[in-house]
């Protein structure tokens, strides 16, 4: 109900500024115009001298079988009616790790399957305690290995996950089993190519600092950029940002490295600036001093 009132804001927001909005399919015909096809038979062609990509993404499927039919992502688990019960998270992204973190606080028998290392992307030491804290307070983690199947021989009955693990086949009933093991843009079918536009594997775009893709009127913003972070609020910043330099004449860019973050994980972690890991190979390890303090909040 919160998601949806949200996004009834954001219509509400829009009509009261004017904003022309079409709530249909877009797809590109060439780099100046788009179709908008709203599915119910009215197709409208718009002609626009700038245009701006932000679809966003959706959570990834591993892609085995059973995944789709019995599996579900964060998108689904805030919209279940019924509870998750046993449940496995596959995945060590904040996404997972923070899905599994309110999962165990509501009293859910909750595991995380890992199959590298946690939180990859920042800092290792806090991620190792981030892990630590959780397995104390109650989440169990499967440490290397990798789903490979997921069944239902009975249909109102469990999940059976076959999993790999140190080279052996593993296999343990679940009442729900949630993947959050990255996302994709939701670009492949916009008709990018009749623009022109580039995008990577995952659907991505590679932008230069004024957020242009290869075609210089067409831009990018949001989770839809190649290796950069996944968050609400840089979108919304570099959306300023963009629209600022367009139709305002300011020149400030995105700064996409020293972006405060929180990662709500029942032992939180707050960042801001590059890894450990990230400063020892881009400025070199004799040239980082590394200093750690432990304090408990007062309220602890």
């Amino acid at each position: 109900m919160h998601i949806k009132s949200l996004n009834w804001g954001y219509k509400s927001e829009m009509h009261t500024m004017n904003i022309k909005y079409f709530n249909a399919y877009a797809s590109f015909v060439d780099k100046n115009t788009i179709q908008v096809d709203d599915g119910k038979g009215k197709v409208e062609k718009v002609t626009a001298d700038k245009i701006v990509i932000a679809t966003g993404g959706r959570p990834s499927y591993p892609g085995i079988p059973g995944d789709k039919e019995f599996g579900i992502t964060s998108d689904d688990i805030f919209s279940m009616k019924k509870a998750p019960g046993k449940t496995l998270v596959v995945g060590a992204s904040y996404v997972a790790l923070e899905c599994a973190g309110f999962l165990t606080a509501f009293g859910y028998d909750t595991t995380v399957m890992v199959r590298s290392i946690l939180l990859r992307g920042f800092d290792q030491d806090m991620a190792g305690q981030i892990g630590d804290y959780m397995k104390a307070h109650g989440t169990k983690f499967i440490e290397k290995a990798t789903p490979s199947k997921l069944e239902k021989p009975d249909k109102d009955g469990k999940i059976t996950v076959t999993y790999i693990q140190d080279e052996k086949e593993v296999t343990e009933e679940f009442d729900t089993v949630l993947f959050a093991i990255g996302r994709y843009a939701v670009t492949g079918t916009i008709g990018l190519d009749n623009a022109g536009v580039k995008a990577e594997k995952n659907g991505k775009f590679i932008v230069n600092e004024k957020e242009q893709t290869n075609v210089d009127n067409i831009y990018a913003i949001g989770d839809v950029l190649h290796g950069k972070l996944e968050l609400t609020p840089v979108a919304i910043k570099a959306g300023a940002l963009l629209a600022n330099r367009l139709f305002s004449g300011a020149t400030d860019v995105m700064d996409y490295t020293n972006v405060p973050t929180t990662v709500f994980t029942p032992l939180e972690y707050g960042c801001c600036g590059y890894s450990e890991e990230d400063a020892k190979q881009i400025f070199t390890a004799d040239k980082i001093l590394t200093y750690h303090q432990k304090f408990k909040p007062l309220e602890w």
